[in-house]
């Protein structure tokens, strides 16, 4: 339960971050490289034991690596787009709805129970993911379409999949910081790829700020997925649980902190959210 409670944390933690990069204007992309690569040197120094770099493509969960590097890096550009084309409030809902995806693979690929009282609960959080994140005040744009957001949601929802099997399937105890580091190291290498192209096109100067910034994200980005896995790891968690509780914790803590650090002015929906997310995960880790 520890580490479930410390991955809803930090990973309320990093949108408190990006909320910050706005009002201090820092160029995501450069910050998003330099976070990956301070990820991927926490990954390699707290690794549970010895390793070479050279061993590591001849890993089996290398290819799972692989994919989710490139995922994370993919998912972050739909998200902006998504937030540019169809705003804030339907990238936001994009993105939560997903943990349908990993609980219904959790069911059906590792047989996880299903019970009235689980699904009663799962459908509830679901409802008040939306409420939660719905806006009053922000139209969607319909000539946007319905592409970028089908998209987050998918590319979400795979990525908490593709986790869930590679740590079930192929990563031991004792190399989750081994191959959370690889999978940010791949995630830097793409980044720095599209980085790249994009100094051809037009050069301009990288900024300390955007260093520091990247800095002050990978840290807690590293730990955000080294506690998911070590949770997915936990005995008596099924994964359908534990995606649930852990998405509509998030939508929780982070309505908590809008309200109180950011003064963020809240609907009677997203209250009504709250209440019923709160509602969802205890029905759902009764069940």
């Amino acid at each position: 339960m520890i580490f479930l409670l410390l991955s809803i944390f930090i990973s309320t933690g990093l949108f408190v971050i990006f909320k910050y990069f706005g009002f201090y204007k820092i160029d995501v992309l450069k910050a998003i490289f330099i976070n990956y690569i301070v990820a991927f040197i926490l990954g390699f120094v707290f690794a549970e034991r010895d390793f070479s770099v050279v061993e590591i493509p001849q890993q089996p969960w290398f290819l799972g690596a692989l994919c989710l590097g490139v995922l994370f890096v993919s998912v972050f550009f739909i998200m902006a787009m998504t937030a540019q084309k169809n705003g804030v409030s339907v990238t936001s809902i994009a993105g939560k709805m997903s943990v349908v995806i990993p609980v219904f693979f959790g069911v059906f690929l590792y047989d996880e129970s299903v019970t009235f009282l689980k699904i009663f609960g799962i459908i509830i959080a679901l409802i008040a993911v939306y409420l939660a994140s719905v806006k009053e005040n922000t139209t969607a744009t319909k000539e946007a379409g319905l592409l970028l957001p089908i998209l987050l949601f998918l590319g979400s929802g795979a990525i908490d999949t593709l986790l869930k099997y590679v740590e079930v399937t192929y990563v031991p105890k004792d190399e989750v910081s081994i191959f959370s580091g690889s999978l940010f190291a791949i995630a830097a290498c793409i980044a720095a790829v599209i980085l790249l192209i994009k100094a051809i096109q037009k050069r301009a100067a990288f900024g300390v700020k955007n260093i520091i910034a990247g800095i002050f994200l990978g840290i807690p980005n590293y730990y955000s997925i080294i506690f998911l896995i070590k949770a997915l790891q936990t005995e008596g968690f099924d994964s359908s649980t534990l995606f649930t509780i852990n998405n509509v914790g998030i939508v929780i803590v982070s309505t908590i902190v809008g309200i109180l650090v950011f003064k963020e002015q809240f609907s009677i929906k997203n209250k009504i959210g709250v209440v019923l997310a709160i509602l969802g995960i205890v029905i759902v880790a009764l069940a």
